[in-house]
């Protein structure tokens, strides 16, 4: 189970249309609250860079751009801890599968990248069974 911030956290509840670009209407916020409850440069540019990936995962791999699907996304972000839900109406995926992208072969791969990088960034991930669905974490550091 993943740690809840606490009852004075900010939160934002939002479904976003799956189209690209829709994205910056929870980033650009999450980006300000992170600013306002003090979070280092370093911790907010791994918080970005994993949300934005998993949003637009969502959208793009997920809805595949289907207008009439939406993408589900929470946030709570408080001094100690950042939580990030995002789910999509697709029929999911197993993280398990996606390629190892450091390898010599898949090195110039134009995709694979994102779910290291959250992997990489956040103190931790975990999908649902179906794979349409993750929560990100991240603790101060």
């Amino acid at each position: 189970m993943t740690e809840q911030p606490g009852a004075d956290a900010w939160r934002l509840v939002v479904n976003l249309p799956s189209e690209r670009g829709s994205n910056r209407q929870v980033t650009d916020q999450l980006l300000e609250q992170l600013g306002v409850h003090g979070w280092p440069p370093a911790d907010i540019f791994a918080i970005h860079l994993a949300a934005e990936e998993a949003i637009v995962n969502a959208i793009v791999h997920g809805n595949k751009l289907d207008p009439t699907k939406k993408v589900h996304v929470e946030c709570e972000i408080s001094t100690a801890v950042v939580r990030i839900s995002i789910s999509d109406e697709g029929a999911g995926f197993d993280p398990a599968s996606v390629p190892d992208c450091t390898v010599e072969e898949r090195l110039e791969a134009p995709s694979g990248r994102g779910v290291m990088l959250m992997k990489s960034f956040m103190t931790s991930i975990e999908y649902n069974a179906t794979g349409n669905a993750v929560v990100l974490l991240k603790h101060r550091s």
